[in-house]
């Protein structure tokens, strides 16, 4: 897959964080080779971050990203710091670059990670300003592992491309999106409505990687409409191994599908790549406690211009209204967009979550696990809704 169609959502995230000013900018355009961050003397040049997608060798496609970083005196430090924290929630590990002797702040941030179960590779920029004895010296009190002095304006990719794959599991790149629901020859019927929220002329991000799962397993796949479902499976010499669908025709699917099919569907398959699918199933438990005073958060991950048939603006608020009673109160956020404070809300219901990294979906289960707020998913919230949850494959 080219690095223009890999979303950055499946690639390793690596942020680069550390003191205004300590050559986090200059470490990154090293470990690229290009000019990507602007670097200056100027304190806060780097705003926003900035992410890289880039192609590591030995690792496969990843993302860096360049933060603005801690200290930030100017008036937009503390939105900074928040796109600052935002980062470090979507980073698989963290690059920790300290430049001077002023450690308090960095050790602060160092455990920040650590309480993130982000994993760290710490850095000590040397220049001809500094130490990096005497910075080292204070940093090996809590830095045992994976510390290197380095000049980040020097080519530094080969030092932390070994930091990186040291840190990496065995099994890194192998996660499979349908685990073992399928096996080699397994016939898989792919229910795939395209109503008014599909894209023109493609399919829908989770579709493409469904599909790419199933061949690389050398399963058979057919793919048909709603519509087209009875046909389809009259056309088959064989009942499926296993029929995938959206989640929003669940239970045209499960009355029509044949019994000895197994039934999941995109946005639960997502809910177990991306996050806790036990967790997601736990919190749908709590749709049963609702009442009309309660308040409900729906988050999704993409910022599409939400239509007349939106699953998570529409269809999953009808459904909850319908059980609970009008006035149920709903808010919806999108993208980036989630709420520090959760506990106003008395259940979050995140969508299957293609557009995000597993790491930022992780970061949210355990935010409102911190708030006491549970969280589930669309799809499990449309089968436990259809009273069919039971009945579907994870």
């Amino acid at each position: 897959m080219s690095l223009q169609s890999t979303p950055n959502a499946n690639r390793l995230h690596i942020g680069i964080f550390g003191k205004v000013n300590s050559g986090k900018s200059t470490l990154l355009n090293g470990l690229t080779k290009q000019a990507v961050s602007i670097v200056s003397n100027q304190e806060g040049t780097t705003t926003d971050p900035i992410y890289k997608p880039m192609e590591l060798y030995g690792i496969g496609p990843v993302v860096f990203i360049d933060t603005a970083g801690y200290g930030d005196a100017t008036q937009l430090g503390e939105k900074r710091l928040e796109k600052t924290k935002l980062a470090a929630a979507k980073s698989d590990i963290a690059i920790v670059v300290f430049a001077d002797e002023d450690i308090e702040e960095g050790k602060k941030w160092y455990q920040y990670f650590k309480d993130l179960n982000i994993k760290i590779i710490t850095i000590i920029n040397e220049t001809k300003d500094n130490s990096p004895e005497k910075i080292k010296e204070k940093l090996i009190s809590f830095v045992h592992e994976n510390l290197f002095v380095i000049n980040a304006r020097e080519n530094n990719v080969e030092v932390i491309r070994k930091a990186i794959l040291r840190l990496l599991p065995e099994d890194y790149g192998m996660e499979s999106i349908t685990k073992t629901l399928v096996r080699e020859d397994d016939l898989v019927l792919l229910v795939m409505p395209q109503d008014i929220q599909a894209p023109k002329g493609r399919l829908i991000l989770p579709q493409v990687q469904t599909i790419r799962d199933l061949l690389d397993k050398k399963s058979i796949v057919v793919s048909c409409t709603m519509d087209k479902m009875e046909e389809a499976l009259q056309s088959l010499a064989k009942d499926p191994a296993l029929i995938i669908c959206d989640s929003q025709v669940f239970k045209k699917v499960y009355e029509r599908k044949p019994k000895a099919s197994k039934l999941t569907s995109f946005s639960i398959l997502f809910a177990a790549y991306k996050g806790d699918i036990n967790a997601f199933i736990e919190g749908a438990q709590a749709i049963d406690n609702l009442q009309e005073t309660s308040k409900v958060l729906i988050a999704e991950a993409c910022t599409h211009a939400p239509l007349s048939e939106d699953i998570g603006r529409v269809k999953i608020p009808k459904l909850l209204r319908n059980k609970v009673g009008d006035k149920l109160q709903i808010d919806v956020v999108s993208g980036n967009q989630f709420p520090i404070d959760l506990k106003a809300y008395d259940l979050i219901i995140h969508c299957g979550a293609c557009m995000f990294n597993r790491k930022y979906v992780l970061s949210r289960l355990q935010q409102a696990k911190q708030n006491g707020v549970p969280i589930t998913n669309y799809g499990v919230t449309i089968a436990y809704l259809n009273n069919i949850l039971d009945k579907i494959s994870i």
